[in-house]
C-alpha cells in the first residue's frame, strides 16, 4: 500500500486459501477484476481468526470487507465422509491443516465486525453461496439457517458473482448505502417485507421440524434457478425474511475473455516458502469454459455455476497459452483444458425462446435434449489450435469428460485418445447400478460399457497403453448393498480396478443432500432408501475396492448379508470359499430381506 501511495482500501478481501494470483480461485480473480476498474483492494489470506489485530494490518476498508471460506466449503475441507479429521489442506502451504477454521464464513465474519466496528461485510464463495437457505448440514446433521443469518453479513454473493460486486461497488462508490442495495441478480439479502411477485419458501422453523416442508422448499427453489426467468424466493427466519435474488445471468463471451485477461501472474504470493499442493495441480492448467448442464443429483455446480455453459474465445484462450509459456517453470506441458466437464465447450441452447422458461435440471437426463448443441467442431479445433503452439510438447485433458456425450463428438473422441490422455482418462460413471444411476441422474451401465469399449478398441488401433479411471459414489442415496455388490460384479467383469472411492458426503445445496435428509426425492415424493449405518457405508466402500486385501473380510460378509454367497469365490478370487449355488433372483432376494 504504501508503494502504491494508498492510504486506504476501497475492498478488503478475506479468503480462507492461501494467495495464489491464479484465475482459478475465486477471490485473487475478484480482486483483479475490481483492480481493473480503478478499486484499490488488498487481500488477507488465512488470517487469524483468533487474533482481531491480524485483520487490522491493511486498515479500515472504505467501502466494505468481501468474505469467503476458499475454493472448498471448510466443512468438507476439515472433514472425511466418516467426519474424521483431516490431516492435511491443499491449499495450504506446506499442505498444512488447520489454516482455516471451521464454518469459516462465519468466523471470518465475526473477526471483522469485532476489527471495524459498523463496517459492511459481504460473504460469497461456494460456502456462502450453496447455504443461502436454510439447509441440511451434514456435520451438525441438522437444519441450519441460512448463512446470511448465522454470519449476520449485510449481502450475500451467490454463483461466480463477478456481474453483483462489480455493480456493488459501482452504486456504493456513487453513494449508495449497502442496505438500499437490494436489486441486484445473485444476491440475498435479509428484510421485513418481500419483493413483489417473490416465491414464499416454507419457514425455517417449518423445514427443521417437517421433512416434507424442506422437500418443499427445495423443489419450489430448484424450479426458479433459470436465471432468464426466474423469480426472487423469500424465506422467513423468524421476524426476517431470507429474501433470494433470480441468478446472475451467465456472462458472454466478451465478458469472460475479459475477466482472463487480466493480469494474472499465475504465481503464489513471494511470502511463502513451501510449496501449495493445489497451486501444483492448477498451475499449468488452462480454464476454457463454465457451468454444466449435467444436473447430477449429487453435484452442486449448477447451483453455483449456473447450467448455461460460458465459453470464451478460442483468441482469449491461445493469448493466455502465449502468456503461460512465459512462466519461468513452463517445460512444454499443458496439464489440462477444461472446465466442469471437458467435452462441453462451445456447447449451448439452440431455441433461446426455450432457454428462457426451461426448467430441466438437466440438459443430458433422462436422455439429451433435443435443443442441445453437442457439436464438437469448436472443442476439436480449440485443441488443434492449442497443441500446434510452438512451446507445446504436451496437451493434456484432465478434467473429465461426460461419456455420453462422445458418441455424438466423434472427432473430439478420436482427438482425445490420439493426442490428450496422459495415459489415464478420468471419467465418472459414478455407479453402474441403472436404479442408482436413475436416483444420480446420470446414464446407466450400457452407455458406459458402449465407451470402455469404443476407448479400448481405439487406443489399441493406436497402440497406445491407455486405460481408464473411473470414479464411483459409495452410500448414495437410493445404493443397498445388491446394488454395490452388481457394480462390483461390473468392475470385476469389465476389468476396472477403482484406486479410490468417493463416500457419498451430503454437502448443500445438491438434490443428493436433500433425499438422503428427507428420505424421498422431493420432486417424485417417492422414497429413497439411504445408507445410514456406519456397517452399511464400509462394507459398500469395500465393495468397489473388491481387489484389495483388506477389504475381503467386508465383501464376504455383505455377500453372505445380501444371500449371495455363491459370489464369494468371484469378488474374492477363491473358489474354494464359493458355495455353488444359484444367487437368487431379485425378487426372491428382496422378500428374504423383507422376511429378516
Amino acid at each position: 500500500m504504501t508503494q502504491r501511495g494508498w492510504d486506504e482500501l476501497d475492498v478488503l478481501f478475506v479468503s480462507g486459501d492461501a494467495y495464489i494470483d491464479h484465475p482459478a480461485f475465486g477471490t485473487t480473480l475478484l480482486a483483479r477484476l475490481l483492480e481493473a476498474e480503478g478499486l484499490q483492494v488488498g487481500i488477507l489470506a488465512q488470517p487469524d481468526w483468533r487474533d482481531p489485530e491480524a485483520f487490522k494490518v491493511m486498515g479500515r476498508p472504505r467501502l466494505f470487507a468481501a468474505i469467503s471460506a476458499g475454493s472448498m466449503d471448510s466443512m468438507v475441507n476439515h472433514y472425511t465422509a466418516a467426519k474424521k479429521v483431516r490431516n492435511n489442506d491443499a491449499y495450504t502451504p506446506g499442505g498444512r491443516a488447520g489454516a482455516r477454521p471451521n464454518r469459516a464464513v462465519i468466523a471470518y465474519s465475526a473477526a471483522i465486525k469485532g476489527a471495524f466496528k459498523g463496517l459492511p461485510t459481504v460473504i460469497g464463495g461456494i460456502e456462502a453461496s450453496l447455504r443461502r437457505l436454510a439447509h441440511y448440514d451434514y456435520w451438525d446433521n441438522k437444519v441450519r439457517r441460512s448463512m446470511l443469518v448465522d454470519s449476520k453479513a449485510d449481502l450475500l454473493l451467490f454463483g461466480m458473482a463477478e456481474s453483483a460486486l462489480s455493480e456493488l461497488v459501482e452504486r456504493m462508490l456513487a453513494g449508495e448505502t449497502i442496505d438500499s442495495i437490494t436489486d441486484l441478480r445473485g444476491t440475498a439479502y435479509l428484510a421485513k417485507a418481500s419483493p413483489d411477485d417473490a416465491i414464499e419458501l416454507p419457514t425455517y422453523e417449518e423445514v427443521t421440524k417437517s421433512t416434507d416442508a424442506y422437500n418443499r422448499a427445495f423443489r419450489l427453489a430448484s424450479e426458479q434457478n433459470n436465471p432468464f426467468s426466474g423469480k426472487a424466493l423469500f424465506q422467513p427466519h423468524g421476524d426476517r425474511l431470507v429474501v433470494v435474488n433470480p441468478p446472475a445471468m451467465p456472462l458472454t463471451e466478451e465478458q469472460l475473455d475479459r475477466i482472463y485477461a487480466l493480469p494474472f501472474t499465475k504465481l503464489p504470493h513471494p511470502l511463502y516458502k513451501e510449496p501449495i499442493p493445489a497451486y501444483g495441480q492448477i498451475k499449468f492448467s488452462i480454464t476454457s469454459h463454465r457451468g454444466c448442464c449435467g444436473g447430477c443429483a449429487f453435484c452442486a455446480i449448477t447451483h453455483h455455476q449456473g447450467k448455461t455453459i460460458q465459453s470464451r474465445s478460442e483468441k482469449s484462450l491461445h493469448e493466455e497459452l502465449d502468456r503461460l509459456s512465459r512462466h519461468p517453470e513452463f517445460r512444454g506441458t499443458i496439464t489440462d483444458v477444461g472446465g466442469p466437464t471437458a467435452n462441453m465447450y462451445g456447447m449451448h441452447c439452440n431455441d433461446p425462446q426455450a432457454q428462457t422458461v426451461c426448467r430441466r435440471e438437466s440438459c443430458l437426463y433422462p436422455q439429451i435434449c433435443k435443443n442441445l448443441d453437442t457439436n464438437d467442431k469448436p472443442a476439436v479445433a480449440l485443441l488443434r489450435k492449442l497443441r500446434s503452439h510452438p512451446t507445446v510438447k504436451h496437451l493434456f485433458v484432465a478434467s473429465g469428460v461426460r461419456f455420453d456425450l462422445l458418441n455424438r463428438q466423434p472427432d473430439y473422441f478420436a482427438d482425445l485418445i490420439k493426442y490428450h490422455v496422459g495415459g489415464l482418462l478420468k471419467v465418472a460413471p459414478e455407479s453402474t447400478s441403472p436404479k442408482v444411476t436413475k436416483i444420480m441422474r446420470k446414464p446407466g451401465p450400457q452407455v458406459f460399457e458402449q465407451f470402455l469399449q469404443r476407448f479400448r478398441e481405439q487406443s489399441l488401433e493406436l497402440g497406445k497403453n491407455q486405460a481408464v479411471v473411473p470414479y464411483f459414489i459409495s452410500s448414495h442415496p437410493g445404493c443397498t448393498l445388491d446394488d454395490m455388490i452388481d457394480v462390483a460384479l461390473f468392475l470385476r467383469e469389465n476389468n476396472l480396478r477403482v484406486e479410490q472411492v468417493q463416500e457419498f458426503t451430503p454437502t448443500p445445496g445438491s438434490l443428493a443432500t436433500c433425499i438422503y435428509h428427507t428420505g424421498r426425492d422431493p420432486f417424485t415424493g417417492d422414497a429413497v432408501h439411504v445408507p445410514l449405518n456406519a456397517t452399511e457405508r464400509r462394507r459398500q466402500k469395500a465393495l468397489l475396492l473388491w481387489h484389495l486385501p483388506e477389504s475381503r473380510k467386508d465383501v464376504i460378509d455383505s455377500l453372505r448379508q445380501s444371500g449371495r454367497e455363491e459370489l464369494i469365490g468371484r469378488l474374492t478370487n477363491d473358489q474354494k470359499l464359493s458355495i455353488g449355488k444359484p444367487s437368487r433372483p431379485p425378487k426372491q432376494r428382496a422378500e428374504r430381506k423383507q422376511k429378516r
